[in-house]
């Protein structure tokens, strides 16, 4: 049964604050079995699979894991310079992944590192490599990378830096013990989260089958189909039209960045494509641009507007969202249309749902111009997107439907998200307990967590 030790002593270092007493505190640099080493700086043929792997910064995932298809590659006679070892952890020392780690262990094949990643290398008599990289995902670790962030001026955490991270050190058996029970625990923890994380998506592919269900056929349960003679939506119900947007709504293109305007000058909020997000808009960062009143007047959103991107990701061309107004004389860029539906004939909340149904997503792909990374669609394409055209007031009733039943499962997704933050919160404390000497883990707590000592 874990237990906390009863002999404590200060570290001497504020974000550990106490250890057990036979345990001790390291600069880094100090139990490792050669320098702190930057990486290559040389980019090699991302195609040649026969020259070594080269780690990039890039290469690395949100958790910490390394992407097994994305790696480039160097010749040979740069590479043996930069070789990773079995154990060595990868330190990233700039941009946005900046202080995250990676512990190379059983992978397969030799490997070289990026310029922008420095290696440690553990002296396995003072120091597992296991013990360190779970010490680098505590918050103990995280105190620590904030406090060098403030002392600089740019997010950079260098080799200079690295090699006066303050390490604890106990014994290495009890490294041993902490490390296998952290490699249970944290495996069990990971195995829930997935599992958590395969609901949501079970109950994402619900949502999406409700709103194509509802937008396509309606909610009765009774539907009598009729041939529309047209590709991309071959049927519809009885008494539906099936028209091009552009009958039923006004398209209206956004600003074109990067013009040099004269004379007087009002400062205006404007929307670009990442402030529409999938299923809502992220209004943290809105950018502003200053410009002349005529030609703010032309791309200003207004209530009701549906958002349409025009570019990014292919999964994300035509992505609709309805604005409220969120932001008082807001503008849109030219990669985002403002669709304005004419509302004798169109609901708003109704286009915004074709469009996240799965055969809005379909046509857009389909349509959409795809380049190596990004694609585009234009408002020609959007023009010609084809809605299916309940009379106006089954629009209504469908939308209303569709509000309830996504209620519900946001409901279910909201509890399912707690669950997650709380798993996430208890793996972080775990380790922090146990890398820090606040948990004392004995034998019996490694048996019990499913491995052995």
């Amino acid at each position: 049964m874990t237990s906390a030790y009863t002999n404590k002593k200060g570290s001497g270092v504020d974000c550990l604050g106490e250890i057990p007493t036979h345990w001790n505190v390291s600069a880094l640099k100090r139990v490792l079995s050669e320098p702190l080493k930057y990486g290559a700086t040389e980019a090699g043929d991302c195609d040649d699979r026969l020259l070594p792997r080269y780690i990039r910064i890039t290469d690395f995932d949100s958790d910490g894991g390394l992407r097994a298809d994305t790696f480039a590659s160097l010749p040979e006679e740069i590479a043996r310079d930069y070789y990773v070892n079995d154990g060595d952890i990868l330190f990233a020392r700039s941009g946005a992944t900046v202080g995250k780690t990676f512990l190379f262990r059983n992978h397969p094949g030799r490997a070289c590192f990026a310029g922008y990643l420095i290696k440690a290398s553990p002296a396995r008599r003072k120091l597992l490599p296991e013990f360190l990289y779970y010490f680098t995902k505590s918050p103990a670790y995280e105190s620590w990378k904030d406090f060098i962030f403030t002392q600089a001026t740019i997010q950079n955490i260098g080799a200079d830096k690295y090699a006066y991270l303050p390490v604890c050190l106990p014994p290495l058996p009890e490294q041993q013990r902490i490390a296998a029970y952290l490699d249970a625990s944290c495996a069990a923890i990971d195995a829930a989260v997935a599992a958590k994380r395969r609901q949501l998506e079970t109950l994402d592919a619900l949502r999406k089958a409700i709103i194509q269900r509802a937008v396509t056929r309606g909610v009765s349960d009774r539907v009598i189909l009729e041939s529309t003679g047209n590709a991309w939506m071959e049927s519809i119900p009885r008494g539906w039209r099936l028209v091009c947007l552009k009958r039923v709504a006004e398209i209206q293109g956004g600003l074109t960045l990067g013009k040099q305007y004269e004379g007087p000058l009002i400062e205006r909020p404007y929307l670009r494509v990442g402030n529409v997000q999938d299923g809502h808009l992220n209004l943290a960062d809105v950018s502003v641009i200053e410009l002349p009143a005529g030609v703010a007047a032309g791309v200003e959103l207004r209530p009701d507007d549906v958002l349409m991107t025009e570019g990014g990701d292919l999964d994300k061309l035509g992505r609709g969202h309805l604005w409220k107004g969120e932001i008082p004389g807001c503008l849109h860029q030219n990669h985002i249309f403002a669709v304005r539906c004419f509302r004798h004939k169109l609901n708003p909340v109704f286009l915004a749902n074709v469009t996240a149904a799965k055969y809005g997503r379909d046509y857009f792909e389909a349509t959409g111009k795809k380049t190596t990374n990004l694609a585009c669609t234009n408002a020609t394409k959007v023009g010609e997107f084809p809605i299916p055209l309940p009379p106006l007031t089954e629009q209504e009733t469908i939308c209303a439907h569709i509000d309830v039943k996504l209620g519900e499962l946001k409901q279910i997704t909201a509890s399912i998200d707690s669950q997650i933050a709380t798993l996430t919160a208890y793996r972080k404390s775990l380790i922090h307990e146990c890398v820090t000497g606040k948990r004392r883990i004995t034998d019996a707590d490694v048996r019990k967590a499913g491995c052995r000592p």
